[in-house]
Order: structure tokens, then sequence, then C-alpha cells
């Protein structure tokens, strides 16, 4: 991940940065999300771990080619002696390979033989994936998968409960379907007498009864595709209406220009900045409050003035956003409904 402080020209590339790296002098999240090439997976899509054990040998016999340095193994988070939830009964991945007793649980994984020095471990929506050198036996895998399996069965557990949610989060798109809208929830309402789409508020509602429609000109006999469409492309107006306004509150703070303002539909990153002050935005967040909104342009205008994530960055971050921590971690918990 860039580290310099030296600024950059404006003809270089974009720096993508995760919004999710360690804050100084806070406690760190228990279980960061996988980084890969500088972007972290957004959309509450997934929340995977991938700590690595050493085997004990250490170095490969004669003849095994290693991949060159590696990546230091990330520390694991502290667990209990003992889970505090009742992990499942069985995690079986589809391409399982081998499988083991996990204290009262069979856990079933997919083995990979790789060029590294490490055993490394991966929970994802099929299940656990281990990765581990040619040279180690299968008596050291198992080893380190008995090590390691407090963490194993917890991550197994979250993704399962992360896959219900998800489940949870699934839009019938229909007459009367809800989506989430700037934290709140908005009931579609197909309305062939307007022409376009009409955000209406009711002035008193029942408690628990959202007061937010969206009035559609379609027909009731609508199909759910038109729905779908009709209420991703009134999102996306609203997004780009919001961040334009807010961006333009935080850049007054920060004293930086925004040159440009994209809406991005990445499936791995929510925002990015260039040093020419170039700024895309992920337009799937207007889905949360506007707070959590707050946190992600507050982050990517910051970049603007340092870009890296240095102490130094996080107080520019601190200086334009007290207390940020709340909304980072809502962005990280949030489950939001697909749009495929």
């Amino acid at each position: 991940m860039p580290s310099a402080q030296a600024p950059r020209s404006p003809t270089q590339p974009p720096i993508q940065l995760t919004l999710f790296d360690p804050v100084p002098d806070t406690q760190a999240p228990e279980s960061p999300l996988s980084v890969a090439g500088g972007s972290v997976e957004a959309g509450g899509l997934g929340d995977e771990g991938s700590p690595s054990a050493r085997p004990p040998r250490s170095a490969p016999p004669s003849g095994s080619a290693g991949a060159g340095p590696q990546r230091p193994p990330e520390p694991l988070p502290a667990t209990p002696e003992r889970p505090s939830f009742e992990p499942p009964t069985s995690g079986r991945h589809p391409h399982a390979t081998r499988e083991i007793r996990l204290g009262e649980h069979h856990v079933a994984y997919a083995l990979r033989r790789a060029r590294r020095r490490t055993i490394g471990f991966l929970v994802g929506p099929e299940g656990l994936t281990v990765s581990a050198p040619r040279w180690v036996s299968l008596s050291e895998i198992e080893a380190a998968l008995r090590e390691k399996g407090h963490w194993i069965l917890r991550k197994l557990h979250e993704q399962r409960e992360r896959l219900r949610r998800l489940e949870r989060a699934r839009i019938d798109w229909r007459d009367g379907a809800g989506f989430p809208f700037l934290g709140e929830t908005v009931i579609v309402v197909l309305d062939p007498r307007i022409t376009g789409s009409v955000l209406r508020q009711a002035e008193a509602t029942l408690p628990g009864v959202p007061a937010l429609t969206l009035h559609l000109g379609l027909p009731q006999d609508a199909a759910p595709v038109q729905i779908r469409d009709a209420v991703q492309s009134w999102l996306q107006r609203q997004a780009r209406r919001i961040f334009e306004e807010r961006s333009a509150v935080f850049a007054e703070r920060l004293r930086v220009r925004v040159r440009r303002l994209a809406l991005s539909a990445a499936a791995t990153r929510w925002g990015s900045a260039n040093a020419d002050g170039s700024i895309r935005l992920n337009w799937r967040l207007v889905h949360f409050a506007l707070p959590v909104i707050d946190y992600v342009v507050a982050h990517e205008l910051a970049h603007l003035r340092e870009m890296n994530h240095s102490p130094a960055f996080w107080d520019v971050v601190r200086s334009a956003l007290p207390g940020f921590e709340a909304a980072r971690g809502a962005l990280r918990s949030e489950v939001l409904p697909e749009f495929d």
C-alpha cells in the first residue's frame, strides 16, 4: 500500500486505498477484510479473514521452490477459550478435498497446494480454503487447523449469518417493495398516472411504518426488472446530488478542490481519489445514513492532502469529521440489497 508523503503528479494513475486500514491509537478491527491490491470489499458482500500459520519446518527441503519474500503472517484476533456462539454443525466447501473434526464439528475444506512459505486460511461464502506449501505434510496442516480451530468455527458461523442477512435483504421487486435510502426504508408505489419517479413523505404514520414512498410511473403489471431499473436510476440520481453537496461541504473544511466527481459501481471499493483532484464514489453508498456517506466523502477528500494512511492522514480525517469511527463501523457491518 502506498506510503509516500511526496505529492504526486496529476499525470500519475489514481491510488486506491482501503477504507479499513487501522487507525492509529484506536482498537484495530477484530477481523479485517481481506485486502488485495489496495482495495476493500464493498457492499457488505463478505468479511473474510485470512490468517496464516507457519509450518513447523523452518525451510522447505532441498529442491522445493519458494515464492520469494512473503507478507508476514497477520496476527489472529484474540478469541475466548471457547466460542461464545453455536458454530455450524458442519461446514462443507463445495470443492472440499479434505475433512477435519474441530471440537464437536466436522469441517470439509478445499486444500490448495501453492508456492508459499506459510499455511494460509481463508473463510469465505463457500467455506474454508487452506493454502499450504507443497512440501508441508497433511499432519502439519491438520495441526495448524486445530490450532486455529476456534477462529475457523467463528468465521464459518459469521459467514452463515451473513448469508442469512443477505437473503433477508433480497428485494422482491413489485408494488409495495421496500429498499434502503439514507438509512430509511422507502416503499415502492406503482402509479401510472405520474411521469418519472416522485419521492413523497407522509406527514404522520404509525410507529414502525415507513413514511417515505417512491411513486414510479409504471403500470401495475410492470415486470420486476422494470421496477428495479427505475429504482436504481432514481437512486443514482440522488447519489450524485447528495455526493456533490457533501463533497462541497468537506472540500471547504479541508481546503481542497474536487476537480471531478464520478459515480462508481465497483464491487470491491467504496471510493477512490486521484492526486489531480478526481474523486470516485460508489453510488450504493446512498443506501446508508448520511453520517456514513460523510465518512467516505471525508476519507477520499482527505487523500487530496495525504495520499496514504499515515497518522497524518487520519488526523486530517478527524479534523473534518470528529468521531468518524462509528460511521466507519457501520459501513463495514451493513448488508445491502442486491440489484443484479
